[in-house]
């Protein structure tokens, strides 16, 4: 059986930190998820003068703050991706790559940089589109598969399923140096749109074609629709009220995936709200189970 978190809370920017911040206050079993142990988003900044008491920090100053900050308060971020979320009545199911996670309630803090599904994304997904190489793999021994990848540790992956699969194209969406195994086509060219009857059949790239089984897309985060099956967007934004409460009980967010403006104080202080929403959500429950 696994363990059962009260909280789980998705993204290591300033919403989710605040999240957990506030979680831990509260004394709520929890925990966060990330690929970075801060997100990187934070160091792009090069002056910050609206966050009050931290007038003109850097972006790399404020996420060192945020750091020590969390040190001090003993608050661990697990190094997972999360691929999926699926509501199982009272409590949420979270799929990290091999891994399963339990949670009571979830706060979805993971920006925005999910960007725009190719054409024929959506149409195709679960019918050779996926999210996560090393889940899937067991479904292409001996196919053809792509992975258009955003950040330079999905090379892992890649690496891993081309032991399976009987091809792998290996599309780099990033400016480091490929370095993935001799046996992976790197294919350096712009995806435009995935066809496919009932499966997938075919990438079409700006200067080529691809025959293929399947195609991962590896995003540095996935889009909240994708992410979690029935939550409710409006305009590319997870629709919420003014207690962070999504139209899914127990499933809260904050930070820019709500909504403009995309700045780290309003973060901040939604990140609180969010978690402060969770804590009395799982305490309301606790009351009626007594």
């Amino acid at each position: 059986m696994n363990e059962r978190y009260d909280i789980a809370i998705i993204g290591t920017g300033v919403a989710g930190l605040s999240a957990a911040l506030n979680a831990k206050i509260r004394n709520k079993k929890f925990i966060i998820f990330g690929g970075e142990e801060v997100s990187n988003k934070l160091v792009k900044a090069h002056k910050i003068n609206n966050y009050l008491g931290l007038y003109g920090k850097s972006g790399t100053e404020l996420k060192n703050e945020f750091m020590s900050h969390l040190q001090s308060m003993d608050i661990q971020i697990t190094k997972e991706k999360i691929n999926n979320v699926y509501p199982m009545g009272d409590y949420y199911a979270l799929m990290a790559n091999d891994k399963m996670y339990e949670a009571t309630s979830i706060i979805l803090a993971t920006g925005v940089n999910f960007g725009k599904p190719f054409k024929g994304e959506d149409e195709l997904l679960g019918k050779g589109v996926g999210y996560c190489a090393t889940c899937d793999a067991p479904l292409y021994k001996n196919k053809v598969v792509t992975i258009i990848a955003y950040n330079k540790h999905e090379e892992d992956e890649a690496n891993f399923i081309s032991t399976i699969a009987s091809k792998v194209y290996y599309i780099p969406m990033y400016k480091e140096e490929v370095e993935v195994d001799s046996s992976i086509e790197i294919v350096n060219d712009l995806p435009i749109e995935i066809l496919g009857d009932k499966v997938v059949e075919k990438l079409i790239l700006k200067n080529r074609e691809i025959i293929t089984d399947g195609i991962f897309i590896l995003r540095e985060s996935i889009s909240p629709e994708q992410l979690v099956p029935g939550l409710r967007i409006e305009d590319r934004h997870v629709e919420v009220d003014r207690l962070m409460k999504t139209n899914l009980k127990g499933c809260f967010a904050a930070g820019d995936i709500v909504g403009t403006p995309y700045q780290y104080i309003k973060a901040a202080g939604e990140g609180n709200i969010a978690a402060l929403s969770a804590v009395a959500y799982i305490d309301e429950l606790r009351r009626k189970k007594n």
